[in-house]
């Protein structure tokens, strides 16, 4: 979709984090590469299914016949490598004047990470961690389960309706139009899945808070 002149009004943001605000692809590719080769599967193959699901249910899609007590043990070795694992993880780019211009305004990371690599991850990037956070610990299903979404706008006190997600990936897109929400999709993934509207960067985007509390988006060309 052309990401050309389009205006979005929300009165909430919902902001996935890998993908979105940090580019987090450098250490994913290493951590998963390895989990993939380990266990006898196409690691390229694998990339394509990893971005935006917690760990647990990327393998569930990999390993469909894997107890899923062993997808979780597998799960929390892979965080904590991730979280440890910080080279090559950078911002966005626009993301440090985008995350400027929401910290005073409704907004919540929804992301698929667990509170300490959610953590980890922000900090390397030099991004402010949002107060209101909703994080693998705090949902029972991963995306595309719009579960974490529907309870950031919750948080918020803002209905569904009102809430615009900004996501990168196809689980993550798929969730917040599941939770009744407009999505910017951000980035090379998001184009494919079919988002409200799509921008190459967070240097597309312009909000402007109006006085009733509404915010005017703005996607340029």
């Amino acid at each position: 979709m052309p990401a050309t002149d389009t205006v979005l009004n929300a009165r909430a943001l919902l902001l996935d984090m890998d993908g979105t605000l940090v580019n987090s692809d450098a250490v994913v590719e290493r951590v998963w590469r390895r989990w993939a080769e380990a266990h006898g599967l196409d690691p390229d193959e694998a990339l394509k299914v990893v971005h935006g699901r917690q760990g647990y249910a990327t393998m569930a899609v990999l390993l469909p016949d894997r107890p899923v007590e062993r997808n979780h043990a597998d799960n929390r070795e892979l965080l904590a490598q991730e979280t440890a694992d910080v080279d090559g993880v950078v911002p966005v780019p626009g993301a440090p004047a985008f995350m400027a211009v929401v910290s005073g305004l409704p907004h919540a990371l929804v992301t698929s990470a667990d509170e300490a690599l959610a953590q980890a991850r922000m900090t390397a990037a030099g991004l402010p961690m949002p107060a209101t956070r909703v994080t693998a610990e705090l949902v029972s299903a991963s995306k595309p389960d719009p579960e974490g979404f529907l309870k950031g706008a919750a948080e918020l006190g803002h209905a569904p309706a009102d809430c615009v997600v900004f996501e990168d990936s196809e689980a993550g897109i798929t969730a917040g139009l599941a939770a009744g929400m407009r999505v910017v999709g951000v980035g090379p993934r998001a184009a494919a899945h079919h988002p409200t509207v799509h921008v190459d960067d967070l240097t597309r985007i312009r909000i402007e808070p109006l006085a009733d509390g509404t915010l005017n988006l703005r996607v340029t060309g």
